[in-house]
This record gives structure tokens, sequence and C-alpha cells, in this order.
């Protein structure tokens, strides 16, 4: 059995010729903002997602993704369950997890499902409001400090 790294399954979803999952960047989500109102899906944990979030945006973490998205399980999420032919853009930290989350939804048949490319650290690069918990706006620089922690020594590769 061959074995792939994170990157290497979310680049796998990228090119796949099957199931293969777009991406969009910031300021393609502010034009879709002015236009219309897609469904904001953050993918994050419940604990990131308050420290740092992009307005209207529905938390559901990828681990309960699956079950979020069908009827009849305690993480079941009617807004999302009834989106499958609503324009969905799903965010998550740096835009891995919301790649992983796309490729899912599109097999459960969501037709038009994009990851945000950078994630909400690219949406805070951008200079876009992120709001905390108690729906304040965040000033960009606290956010930044929130969504870049260092990796710690034993986290990192021992190549």
């Amino acid at each position: 059995m061959i074995s792939k790294t994170y990157k290497a399954l979310v680049q796998a979803c990228l090119d796949s010729e099957h199931n293969r999952v777009n991406e969009i960047m910031p300021w393609d989500l502010t034009e879709m903002l002015e236009a219309d109102a897609p469904l904001l899906l953050d993918v994050r944990e419940p604990d990131e997602f308050k420290m740092a979030h992009i307005r209207n945006s529905l938390c559901v973490p990828r681990g309960v993704l699956e079950s979020a998205c069908d009827y009849d399980y305690e993480e079941t999420e009617p807004e999302l369950v009834t989106a499958r032919e609503r324009d969905i853009v799903v965010i998550c930290r740096s835009g891995y997890r919301s790649v992983l989350a796309c490729s899912v939804m599109q097999l459960m048949g969501y037709r038009s499902v994009v990851s945000l490319k950078t994630g909400i650290k690219g949406w805070n690069d951008y200079d876009q409001p992120l709001f905390d918990a108690d729906d304040n706006e965040m000033d960009g620089d606290e956010a930044w400090d929130l969504l870049n922690q260092p990796i710690r020594e034993d986290q990192k590769s021992p190549e």
C-alpha cells in the first residue's frame, strides 16, 4: 500500500479527472458576496471558528461533515442538507481541509462547491473583515497572530 501525505491527498483532489475540486481566491469571494449569497461553510473546529471567522458562516467541523450533510444524525445541519443545489464556498484555515471537504461534498451530490484557496488566513491577508465569537470585528493584526501559530519542534518532520 502506498501512503500519501496530507498535501498529496489535497493535490489529488485538485487534479482528479472525475471529482476535481475548484478553488477561488479571497477577491473572488468578495465579488460573490456582492452579487449573490452563497452558503459560507467553515469546516474548522468550533474553537478555531470562535477565534476568527467570516460573518454569516456556518461552522460544521470537517470531522462530522458527512453526517451533517445528511438527515437522521445528531450532527445533521438542515441548512446544509438542503443546499445541494446552492453555491457553497468551503472555508478552513489555509485551504487544505476545505479541498478535502469539497471533494466529499461533490461525492454526496453537491453541485456547486468551491474551496477558498488560502483559507481564512488569505481572507485576512486580503484585509477582509473577520469576527470573533461575540460577532465583534477583529483587528487584522490580532487575527493574524491567532491564525499563524508556530509549529512546535515535535510537529516538524524529522528529516
